[in-house]
């Protein structure tokens, strides 16, 4: 396939044949597996992925590669030519649990996360490949600069992993910025669980978004300074001081106060 890359898919051409290896050793794909494929692009992992046996579906935006894939693939595998934000995950069995790989640009990778999330859909684990500065936001810790929204959502869902790095010059066009490969495997169990995402998100997004505040001013149009100190909140911490759990137990006394 010699499809040129677009700019408007943020379509950067996974090429490095030792990289190539590295991700499907820790894919690990098994004829009992049934993978799904977001962003195939030209099928560098596709290749790969088939040989394994396992059941196999992709999806991707560009009509173009679809072509291409169609005539590669014509009965093997299931593709789908789709915008994946748009994509009902629900309509795919999930019978075994799916396991997602994909190499997803940057500009659709957190929306799409969170879509995965709160699908429904069973899911075994997620392989990514994404933007390092996403990778070390998605598994930072509490008082670090990359801790956020994204991170307390990722980390409530799924036990995330930051495998490995993969420099540009491992794609075509070669990106301006490093990559990371990710492995996020969905808790079976969540504690404390949340009453409410919505609710939590709202919050989070409140919070995060005046970050250098302290909580008592970066929540206070959600919490006020006798709430957080009847949750037992320090309001002179700023919000990246905070654990998951403490903006969990947050968001659900919002949820039992509101009804």
């Amino acid at each position: 396939m010699n499809t040129r890359a677009r700019k408007r898919f943020g379509q950067n051409f996974l090429t490095d044949p030792g990289i190539i290896d590295q991700i499907i050793t820790a894919i690990n794909p098994g004829p009992d597996d049934h993978i799904l494929e977001i962003g195939p692009g030209r099928g560098a992992l596709t290749e790969q992925l088939s040989r394994s046996g396992c059941r196999l579906t992709l999806i991707e935006i560009d009509r173009d590669l679809v072509a291409s894939l169609q005539h590669k693939y014509p009965q093997d595998v299931t593709i789908h030519s789709q915008d994946v934000l748009k994509f009902d995950f629900t309509l795919l069995a999930s019978s075994p649990p799916i396991r997602v790989v994909g190499n997803l640009p940057y500009n659709i990778s957190t929306p799409l996360l969170f879509r995965l999330f709160a699908s429904g859909t069973t899911f075994r684990d997620f392989t990514f490949m994404l933007q390092l500065e996403v990778v070390k936001r998605i598994v930072a810790e509490p008082s670090t600069s990359g801790y956020g929204r994204l991170s307390i959502m990722s980390q409530y869902f799924c036990d995330p992993e930051m495998l490995f790095e993969v420099p540009p010059t491992a794609f075509t066009p070669a990106p301006k910025v490093n990559s990371a490969i990710i492995r996020l495997t969905p808790r079976m169990t969540r504690n404390p669980t949340v009453k409410n995402l919505d609710v939590l998100e709202h919050l989070l997004i409140t919070a995060f978004s005046k970050r250098r505040k302290t909580v008592r001013n970066a929540m206070s149009s959600c919490l006020s300074q006798e709430e957080l100190l009847f949750l037992n909140i320090d309001t002179k911490a700023r919000p990246e001081n905070l654990t998951p759990a403490e903006f969990i137990h947050c968001a659900n006394f919002i949820s039992t106060r509101e009804g």
